[in-house]
């Protein structure tokens, strides 16, 4: 995989105290997978392949491909942001307190890569391809799109696509309704519009210039929050094509939480309320994404 070539930037850190030189290594590797946004994402899939209908094989051989690809996406992610995350100290990774090698969580991404591509054929061959493609949408923003214009593409695309790696694994390999992949892209794009809020400053001052970091925190939460909301819409409707009322209600909540990420006061509008307002509605929507799935809607529009 791709690596810096600076013999400093690849030195372990030293001084880092007793507690992480006596941490098994085992625990930081899966600490530099990113083990929460990682196992969010297998078990929404898991929740997924339930709702569309896969047998408990099928089912597994998909959760297994989803597990080990965001593995090797979080281990890339972290290799290649080595030299930023060391210049913003960022303390909380175990490569820049020099818990783990670099070459380590190199090989660790690129084995988990190796392994995910039969584990997604598995599923057969169409939507291992989905698959396939969804993991290198996500290598390609970690190693160059994430400090583009075109930031939120990768998420668009793999997760807008999650429901169709699914449903092309059933038999006779049905396309999702329209409206899913709709409503799971604009969840994605808007979470990568909320996922820049925590570390948008550390972020402009180390060089990344997404679309978020382009347009600003004000403007990103705007973006977040109306993205999220969008996708609960379509989620409410999308099934359906009407509104009913339990689906008001839940559009209501999210809208609540749609104003106050956009509309806080000042002085809140600076903290992590905007963040945690965006992250409750795409709770919702995750929800809403799981019982809107049923295999009736499959292949329909």
């Amino acid at each position: 995989m791709p690596a810096t070539t600076d013999d400093v930037a690849d030195r372990p850190a030293t001084g880092t105290g007793r507690g992480t030189a006596e941490r098994s290594p085992l625990v930081s590797l899966l600490k530099a997978s990113h083990p929460v946004p990682a196992a969010a994402v297998t078990v929404l899939t898991a929740l997924l392949a339930g709702a569309v209908g896969l047998g408990p094989a099928a089912g597994a051989r998909a959760v297994a491909a989803v597990a080990v690809g965001q593995l090797s996406i979080g281990w890339c992610n972290d290799r290649l942001d080595l030299r930023r995350d060391r210049a913003a100290g960022r303390r909380d990774k175990p490569l820049v307190v020099g818990a783990l090698r670099p070459g380590t969580v190199g090989t660790a991404a690129v084995v988990s890569l190796l392994v995910c591509v039969p584990l997604s054929l598995s599923c057969g061959l169409r939507p291992g391809v989905v698959h396939l493609g969804c993991v290198a949408a996500a290598w390609s923003y970690n190693g160059w799109l994430k400090h583009t214009v075109v930031s939120w593409l990768p998420y668009t695309m793999a997760f807008g696509l999650l429901p169709a790696f699914l449903t092309l694994a059933l038999p006779g390999h049905p396309w999702p309704p329209l409206w899913l992949t709709g409503a799971a892209a604009l969840l994605a794009t808007g979470a990568h519009f909320a996922n820049v809020l925590p570390d948008i400053e550390e972020d402009l001052a180390g060089g990344v210039l997404g679309l978020p970091q382009r347009l600003g925190r004000r403007a990103s939460t705007v973006w977040a929050a109306a993205l999220a909301f969008a996708s609960c819409v379509v989620l409410t409707v999308g099934p359906t094509g009407t509104l009913t009322l339990g689906g008001g209600m839940l559009v209501a909540v999210t809208l609540t939480l749609c104003l106050v990420a956009v509309c806080g006061p000042p002085g809140l509008a600076a903290g992590r309320l905007p963040f945690l307002a965006v992250l409750a509605m795409a709770g919702v929507d995750a929800v809403l994404l799981v019982l809107a799935t049923r295999p009736q809607t499959v292949g329909g529009s």
